[in-house]
């Protein structure tokens, strides 16, 4: 199950990211915790009744960027990621954006590529990790 969070589920979102991002990655903490959450829509995955996880949905200008796309170890190869990226374009569809862009780590693009994200502009890198510039027209 896919939903909007609420601001009850945010330590659950957080730890979801820490064990990714800073554990798993080792993306330093002050670049995973950027300060824009306050400003974000945030989506949480359950998996039995478990947070798994999660995706944040920033909106300006008619344009939505979707990043800190996360799944636990546990629950990857359940489809929880391409289910949040569809969440992710219908949330951002009803918020009136009619854009989506992301940072894919250059690892994922294929997997953004399937759900028709089109990579543009060079090759950088964000906290260690190469990643590449995606969009999509919704």
């Amino acid at each position: 199950m896919i939903r909007r969070a609420t601001p009850d589920d945010l330590d659950a979102i957080l730890d979801i990211r820490r064990i990714v991002f800073i554990e798993g990655q080792n993306v330093p903490e002050h670049e995973e915790r950027d300060g824009k959450d306050a400003d974000a829509l945030h989506l949480i995955a359950f998996h039995d009744d478990a947070p798994v996880g999660t995706a944040r949905l920033l909106l300006q200008d008619g344009t939505g960027k979707i990043g800190r796309v996360a799944v636990l170890d546990a629950a990857r190869g359940l489809g929880l990621g391409k289910a949040l990226m569809e969440e992710a374009a219908t949330v951002l569809r009803e918020e009136g954006a009619a854009k989506a862009i992301l940072a894919a780590q250059t690892h994922a693009i294929g997997f953004y590529e399937a759900l028709g994200y089109v990579a543009y502009g060079d090759e950088f890198m964000d906290a260690g990790i190469p990643h590449r510039n995606m969009s999509k027209r919704l």
